[in-house]
């Protein structure tokens, strides 16, 4: 699934293109509906894209436009509610996001309770299970709720082609399960959008502050590090440290689900995913062995 909301067009479609460049297989395009995304699904669709995965708002009025376009759409919700209004506007996968997730997440209720409600909601659509889910027991366990497959952000990450600093990586390795918080401390680009990050020191000003809002907090607009191309990363930017980030990358955004105790070690893509179906067909054969037991 490729980040698509905050590309321009040309972005958009350099991205869509290099990808074709390494896969002849389905990839999706994600767009956030905080802000107006038909010229980026135009693109999408114009370059054959199969799956748009849309989070964050409404998604009626984009989803004919999509399927006229050939593609299939899906959409992240954090309740039955949101499930059921979103099969009822044609949308054709459903992502049950926990609030074990990281980064933006629009949810209050953990997966164990999430996934089974959204299933029941969404009739004959597929439900993907998405937050906290880091290994093949995570898997298992969704799929045992119904779920017809799981959205792994997290543990991609720590992979090896994952466009992440690497001190941004080195603070995922050192990350307990306990060390994520949900907040709405960075907001510079995306006010009052609740996410799940690390916690570091621009979270332990902002509280220790006293959670204040926009506009009075301490250390906004401090200057604490910049991209290659010049832009300026001030203290509670959205952004999160890419790997051409220079300064105090510690201080950045540093989005993390709950799963991020369970990881351990960097490794290629490809084999993060073997590992991850390896360790939910175990895992499965054992739990069948105890019910015919």
């Amino acid at each position: 699934m490729v980040s698509g909301t905050w590309l321009d067009a040309d972005g958009l479609r350099t991205r869509i293109q290099e990808i074709r460049q390494f896969t002849s297989r389905p990839f999706g395009v994600n767009l956030g509906l905080e802000w107006p995304q038909e010229e980026r699904l135009d693109i999408c669709l114009e370059l054959g894209v199969k799956v748009i995965s849309l989070f964050w708002g409404d998604p009626t009025s984009l989803v004919d436009r999509a399927h006229a376009g050939g593609a299939l759409v899906m959409h992240t919700v954090g309740s039955a509610e949101a499930a059921a209004e979103a099969v009822a506007a044609g949308v054709d996968i459903v992502v049950a996001q926990g609030w074990e997730a990281g980064g933006h997440l629009d949810s209050k209720v953990g997966n164990l309770a999430l996934v089974p409600a959204v299933v029941d909601a969404c009739g004959e659509a597929p439900v993907v299970a998405a937050g906290g889910i880091a290994d093949g027991r995570g898997l298992a366990a969704v799929l045992a709720l119904g779920a017809s497959g799981a959205w792994i952000g997290t543990r991609f990450l720590l992979s090896e082609e994952a466009a992440a600093h690497d001190r941004y990586k080195a603070r995922l390795l050192q990350a307990r399960e306990t060390d994520t918080v949900f907040s709405t401390v960075f907001d510079v680009g995306w006010s009052d959008a609740p996410h799940r990050t690390l916690t570091n020191d621009t979270v332990e000003m902002w509280e220790t502050g006293g959670r204040q809002p926009m506009g009075v907090r301490p250390g906004e607009g401090e200057v604490i590090g910049r991209y290659a191309d010049g832009r300026k990363i001030t203290r509670y930017d959205v952004g999160f440290p890419r790997p051409d980030a220079e300064g105090a990358v510690e201080s950045m955004a540093l989005y993390a689900g709950q799963g991020v105790g369970l990881l351990d070690d960097i490794l290629p893509a490809a084999e993060i995913v073997a590992r991850i179906e390896a360790e939910a067909m175990k895992t499965a054969r054992r739990l069948a062995s105890r019910v015919e037991a």
